[in-house]
């Protein structure tokens, strides 16, 4: 019976997530199919990445840059509307485009030995024009959540890591249990 449930376990382990993927995954195909009134299974998602591939070159374009730079400005201009689209923008643009800020990861000392640590990633060098010299900004990501913490901590307790960013971010979001290459400081 004791083999019987650590088989049941394992399989639990392995079809799991590979369900709940799927399953979101079609979920959410469906919900773009629907919302854009579109009969083909799975014509929404074309349609939604062939518009953003579109968008993107079109934002690439000098005319394009100017009504984009003039919408930005609108959108900037309404409070709540402000504080949705800047952080959205400035957390997408941390992952990908041309300013990814996290690309420097690193690991912070919490005790003076540096027995007990953190891993996150530098955010901004230098904290001079806060009034806080010698300091640099860290973005600690909380495991299993889409949020995190910002410590400003000294220079001093931060050791780069010796490590592809992608994979110290996916270390983290998983709480430490995904596989990685080797941490090295």
């Amino acid at each position: 019976m004791r083999r019987l449930v650590g088989w049941f376990l394992r399989g639990l382990l392995i079809t799991a997530p590979l369900a709940l993927t799927i399953w979101i995954t079609w979920a959410v195909i469906r919900w773009v199919d629907r919302l854009l009134g579109l009969e083909i299974p799975g014509a929404g998602l074309l349609v939604t990445l062939v518009a953003i591939t579109g968008v993107g070159a079109l934002a690439s374009t000098f005319l394009a840059r100017g009504l984009l730079a003039w919408i930005e400005d609108l959108v900037e201009s309404l409070p709540f509307v402000r504080l949705l689209y800047t952080s959205t923008k400035d957390l997408l643009g941390a992952f990908v485009g041309e300013k990814r800020r996290f690309t420097r990861a690193v690991r912070v000392a919490l005790t003076e030995d540096g027995g007990v640590s953190v891993l996150g990633f530098v955010t901004a060098e230098t904290l001079v024009e806060l009034g806080v010299e010698g300091h640099v900004g860290v973005y600690l990501p909380q495991s299993y959540n889409f949020a995190g913490q910002l410590m400003v901590v000294p220079a001093s307790r931060v050791t780069p890591l010796d490590a592809d960013s992608a994979e110290v971010m996916a270390f983290i979001v998983s709480g430490g249990v995904s596989k990685t290459k080797g941490l090295r400081t």
